[in-house]
């Protein structure tokens, strides 16, 4: 994914550590911060994989790398590699000047078009789309690193991973419907479920959806115009546009599309000239039969400070959630994953790590990465016991957070009723709802059994337990107000 320089004779454990530290920081920054500012680094491993060196091509990176990300690096690398690992971060030929991991980086100032130009500030812009416009994407880097940056092969117009299509995307109850409504657009665009919006939690697969909904469009109509693009980047433009005065070309790029896939729509909050052109791009592509394909964080009318005639069309097509994986999708995925690297990974270890890890498909993601640099670097067969060592830290934090007592006061908390009440003989739909959603919450959050669960309600049976479960379970498929509540209530537990 980087360019590595690796001295003669490096050993395998420092040639991994770079690419490990790399794909784990793939999991944790969006994609647009990750390929801007980590993908083109180049990195200089020792020998002893007790220190990593980045060359840095202008001091306009360096100063970005060193505010930005020089500490997240520092924490990658030491997570990856089990110790601290010694950051420096230079310009090419140039002394260096040691970073040390897991300190707090000196910030700088870092040049802005807001400041060149303030009367694009003075014209009503948004003030937090114009702050964000300069330094965050692939237009800040042009913008202020001018002709300092080395020359790279240019990026795809449609900007869609090739490697994010229907065929690596594994499959499962979680995801089964936003699967076949995805595929339904990709082969039958303009048609039905215009526009496709998909909601659910942070790394449950919404992006890789997105991406191979528009490879399979391409992959049967190579002249289709297809664009990918992050709401930043998309606010950004708007931006841009303003202050070039280009507002045309920006029309033109985005009214001609035929399909038109965006990422997390939540970032349009509070951006009033932003939403407003968005929904002309949103009019004039529904007018010419083209695709609209939406994600966020939640369903539509759960969206905040975004216009109400916006979310009225994000709601007029066909809405669908993707859930957390059951335990057998957690599995696949995770068994899925390491085939792809190159890696058996026994079905009992998979078993070990889905049961631990149930948010979501990028923390399976990057404790199967841990799992597989810890084998690596330690020489050793991956088995249940590495991987309880290598995920110590996540394994004590879940145990440490998580617990049925944390549960209950969380869901007493949420639905405003006392802790006690989880325990109490009463009926009440005001209290007997909370308390089914937190033994649900119980069974998917905990390594409980249905009978432990059942004596922390106040003795109840195994059976009563079981009913809630399901229960729950059955309506979040189709109650949207439900689930959402749950998935709030799972972030609040997992911190």
């Amino acid at each position: 994914m980087s360019l590595v320089l690796i001295a003669p004779e490096v050993s395998e454990p420092a040639e991994a550590l770079w690419s490990a530290c790399v794909q784990r920081l793939a999991l944790e920054l969006p994609a647009q911060q990750f390929n801007t500012w980590i993908r083109p680094l180049a990195a200089q491993v020792s020998q002893t994989a007790d220190s990593v060196t980045l060359l840095l091509p202008s001091r306009f990176k360096l100063d970005c790398i060193r505010t930005q990300y020089a500490s997240r690096i520092a924490a990658a690398l030491q997570a990856v590699a089990g110790r601290p690992v010694a950051l420096e971060l230079v310009l090419a030929n140039r002394p260096s000047a040691r970073t040390t991991p897991g300190k707090p980086v000196p910030a700088r100032p870092m040049p802005t078009d807001a400041a060149a130009d303030p009367a694009a500030d003075a014209d009503g812009f948004d003030a937090e789309a114009l702050a964000m416009a300069p330094t965050s994407g692939p237009a800040a880097h042009a913008t202020a690193a001018g002709n300092a940056a080395p020359a790279k092969r240019a990026e795809p117009l449609h900007r869609l991973n090739g490697g994010l299509t229907f065929s690596t995307l594994v499959e499962g109850t979680a995801n089964r419907m936003a699967r076949a409504a995805a595929m339904h657009v990709a082969h039958h665009p303009g048609q039905l479920y215009n526009p496709l919006f998909i909601y659910g939690g942070v790394g449950l697969g919404k992006t890789h959806l997105m991406h191979a909904i528009g490879n399979q469009l391409l992959a049967g109509r190579s002249a289709a115009k297809v664009l990918y693009i992050h709401a930043e980047q998309f606010v950004t433009d708007v931006v841009k546009s303003y202050q070039r005065k280009t507002f045309d070309e920006f029309k033109a790029r985005y009214h001609s599309l035929d399909l038109l896939l965006i990422d997390d729509v939540q970032f349009f909050a509070n951006k009033e000239r932003t939403q407003e052109e968005f929904f002309n791009a949103f009019e004039a592509l529904l007018a010419k039969k083209s695709h609209i394909v939406m994600t966020s964080d939640t369903y539509p009318k759960g969206l905040a400070d975004i216009h109400e005639r916006l979310v009225s069309r994000f709601d007029a097509g066909l809405t669908v959630a993707i859930e957390p994986p059951e335990l057998e999708m957690r599995v696949a995925i995770l068994i899925s994953k390491a085939e792809a690297e190159g890696e058996r990974l026994p079905e009992e270890v998979a078993f070990f790590v889905a049961k631990n890890v149930r948010s979501n498909v990028r923390e399976l993601e990057g404790a199967l990465r841990k799992i597989l640099a810890y084998s690596r670097f330690n020489h050793k067969e991956i088995s249940i016991a590495l991987a309880r060592e290598a995920l110590r830290d996540l394994l004590s934090i879940q145990n440490r957070q998580i617990s049925v007592e944390n549960i209950q006061k969380t869901v007493a908390d949420f639905y405003k009723i006392k802790v006690a009440d989880m325990y109490s003989r009463k009926r009440p739909a005001n209290i007997a709802r909370p308390r089914q959603i937190a033994m649900f919450l119980a069974k998917e959050l905990t390594q409980k059994s249905l009978p432990e669960i059942g004596e922390l309600f106040g003795g109840r049976d195994h059976t009563t337990v079981l009913h809630a479960v399901r229960k729950i379970a059955a309506e979040r498929q189709t109650l949207s107000e439900l689930n959402q509540q749950l998935h709030v209530l799972e972030q609040t537990l997992k911190g």
